[in-house]
């Protein structure tokens, strides 16, 4: 078992184990606790009551963040026609066709989302095999199969992100930095916890939310009250 460092036991002395936090309580140990000399990711985890191995149970989609996620994101965009110059002047980062589809297939993966007009996706089932396993295929219900290419690359540059269920019924979400302030970092939390709950398939059976926790990269995670977190939804 790798031992604790010295750091980490001092957050971890702050945050109480057994005890369920109120939401801003939450966020401002999470600031606090943190011990690193970069910003770290501020990150939530969701534990559901649902089974992914059911497709109707699988819990997945994509959310702009209110204030960001403050992560430069590397926006790829593989279209055709007058849609290239809109992609280019909504700033995506590169643009292209057929040339980049074979660029992809022989390896290059120097970007961290992939957008792909309509008239397009035909092309990409060549490079399905890598993209798909690393989450970065185009997908209509994640809306980066999109006509408005120009949206598309504005949203995932103002912190658009996207949410699954793992394993277990996890999703792992990241809503900020420990630089946000307070403020910031509830608005993406409320944005979050809201599109998760409303989200709750008809098949669930009993508890959907078993648990909620925020923390940072390397920091302790302080648990939610989910009783708070469910009237987020209403």
């Amino acid at each position: 078992m790798k031992k604790k460092s010295k750091k980490f036991l001092e957050a971890l002395s702050k945050v109480d184990q057994d005890k369920f936090y109120d939401i801003d309580e939450a966020i401002e140990l999470c600031k606090t606790s943190s011990f690193v000399k970069f910003d770290e990711s501020v990150d939530l985890a969701f534990r559901l009551g649902v089974d992914p191995r059911h497709a109707d149970q699988m819990i997945r989609g994509a959310i702009a963040m209110p204030a960001g996620t403050g992560k430069t994101i590397r926006v790829c965009v593989i279209t055709s026609g007058d849609k290239i110059k809109a992609a280019e002047d909504a700033g995506a980062d590169f643009v292209g066709g057929d040339e980049l589809v074979a660029k992809i297939a022989g390896g290059w993966l120097e970007f961290d989302r992939v957008i792909a007009s309509p008239d397009m996706m035909g092309k990409l089932g060549r490079i399905g095999r890598v993209l798909g396993p690393r989450g970065l295929m185009p997908n209509p219900k994640l809306g980066t199969v999109t006509p408005d290419v120009a949206k598309a690359v504005s949203e995932q540059k103002a912190g658009k992100v996207e949410y699954r269920t793992e394993k277990n019924g996890i999703i792992h979400v990241p809503i900020g930095k420990v630089s946000f302030s307070k403020e910031d970092l509830r608005k993406n939390l409320d944005a979050i916890v809201s599109a998760v709950i409303k989200a709750k398939p008809a098949s669930a059976k009993g508890t959907y939310l078993k648990s909620l926790t925020v923390s940072s990269t390397m920091g302790p995670g302080v648990k939610i009250d989910t009783m708070e977190a469910l009237n987020i939804a209403n």
